[in-house]
């Protein structure tokens, strides 16, 4: 199975749970690449069995032009390559048809409840269904603190979500198959 894990990162945090993802993917054996929403064209995600797509909460949702603007330009930002444009709002509206493809989406935000955070993993899911994409998992989020720094153990947790994420979306393409009349002949 091919994946493709997708964000967008003003701090870098986005960019190391998505490697992470990427990274626990290819260790269940999934040939799985990632990158930053401006290097990876919508089109090139047509062939791809399982499409992750992760970015930051900003004002209780998906990132817009000026919240990317804001971050890019924080003097306490560290990270050299924050997304500037497009941004996944744009970006998800040029993914081709999912035609029932597989997809799960994740968000980085604030570590307190999500009715006081927002979550931008829940309008990314909701960009990807209208896509013609269904979600392998529901929306994950991972944590980060007030001073835009990773809580302890998230990175872990980020792996543990790719390993899940393999062998559910892997359970989900053979149960997809068989539903289809999709089956392999061993010794064929």
């Amino acid at each position: 199975m091919r994946a493709l894990v997708v964000y967008e990162s003003m701090y870098g945090n986005t960019a190391a749970v998505a490697e992470e993802i990427a990274a626990a993917l290819r260790a269940e054996d999934v040939d799985a690449a990632a990158g930053p929403v401006s290097a990876i064209d919508p089109e090139d995600t047509a062939g791809i069995a399982l499409l992750v797509v992760g970015g930051p909460t900003h004002v209780h949702g998906m990132s817009r032009s000026s919240t990317r603007k804001t971050a890019a330009s924080d003097e306490a930002n560290t990270y050299p390559a924050p997304t500037r444009e497009p941004g996944l709002r744009e970006w998800l509206e040029d993914v081709p048809p999912g035609d029932g493809r597989q997809a799960a989406a994740f968000d980085t935000r604030i570590d307190k409840p999500a009715v006081l955070t927002g979550s931008a993993a829940r309008g990314i899911a909701r960009r990807l269904e209208r896509r013609g994409l269904r979600l392998a998992t529901r929306p994950e989020s991972f944590f980060v603190t007030t001073q835009n720094e990773l809580v302890a153990g998230e990175l872990e947790r980020a792996a543990a979500w790719g390993a899940a994420l393999a062998e559910r979306a892997g359970v989900q393409d053979t149960a997809a198959a068989t539903t289809t009349g999709v089956t392999a002949t061993i010794g064929s």
